[in-house]
């Protein structure tokens, strides 16, 4: 009799143990973005900082654009290191903007503070959504891509901050396909740098920018999908012509697009 429990106690242990192995899809390289997989209810720590983790074990990050240091994974009570691949970033010159847009009047300041905020906010957003694992598309079909992420903006010959994003040429008026599904949680038609502007929440701290769009199609808290057509082309805020620029972030990491769009 006894040793019918013992044998009983030993299967029931077996079944209950678990092996923890996480898997990554994406390039660490800076800039890029990240998506790990582990079994459901594994603790995750990136450089010490608690992720969020899915139901399915599915969790999101990204590496910045200058990162020099390696990657420490925390998974449960192992350790995993990562070396960054390093990237060589363009120069970019842009001339003819008007000059309040390179160097903006004292009297916008606050404006553009205050916008600032409204933008950090919705990148803020942590939410469970779990749109962030799935393919991303283009937002425009057959568009010229004019700007890429990280190249270093010269204005007018004033060097400014590297272009966190990725540029698209297109004639004015011409529709813009949500790259994922998402939920709007920025929508405004006039920001002083980036013009007509929408910001979609995909979870995990994952948020997509459209900027200097003409016409905006969604407001705060509609749920769009993918492919569904959000806006159009157009060429407010700070723009010397009509184009669509868009911008990947993880909570307050700038990412480049272009490592969820190839993939």
């Amino acid at each position: 009799m006894d040793c019918k429990i013992i044998k009983f106690s030993l299967i029931i242990f077996l079944i209950n143990f678990k092996v923890i192995a996480v898997e990554f899809q994406g390039k660490f390289i800076q800039g890029h973005y990240i998506i790990g997989k582990t079994s459901p209810g594994t603790k995750i720590l990136i450089d010490k900082k608690k992720i969020k983790v899915s139901k399915d074990g599915f969790f999101v990050f990204g590496i910045s654009k200058d990162r020099k240091y390696d990657i420490i994974i925390t998974e449960g009570n192992k350790k995993t290191v990562k070396k960054v691949q390093k990237r060589n970033y363009k120069i970019q010159r842009i001339d003819g903007l008007p000059k309040k847009k390179v160097t903006p009047p004292e009297e916008v300041y606050e404006r553009i503070k205050k916008e600032n905020r409204l933008i950090a906010k919705a990148r803020e957003i942590n939410s469970d959504l779990q749109f962030f694992k799935d393919k991303f598309i283009m937002p425009l079909d057959g568009a010229i891509i004019t700007g890429v992420y990280g190249s270093q903006r010269i204005l007018n010959g004033i060097p400014k901050w590297p272009h966190y994003g990725l540029d698209f040429a297109e004639k004015k008026g011409t529709p813009i396909k949500a790259m994922n599904n998402g939920i709007t949680t920025l929508a405004e038609k006039d920001l002083y740098y980036t013009g007509a502007t929408l910001i979609f929440d995909h979870g995990h701290g994952v948020s997509t920018l459209y900027m200097h769009m003409d016409e905006i199609f969604v407001d705060v808290g509609d749920q769009v999908k993918k492919g569904d057509i959000i806006g159009t082309v157009g060429s407010s805020g700070r723009s010397t012509g009509p184009h669509l620029d868009v911008r990947l972030n993880w909570f307050g990491e700038r990412l480049d697009p272009q490592s969820v769009l190839q993939n």
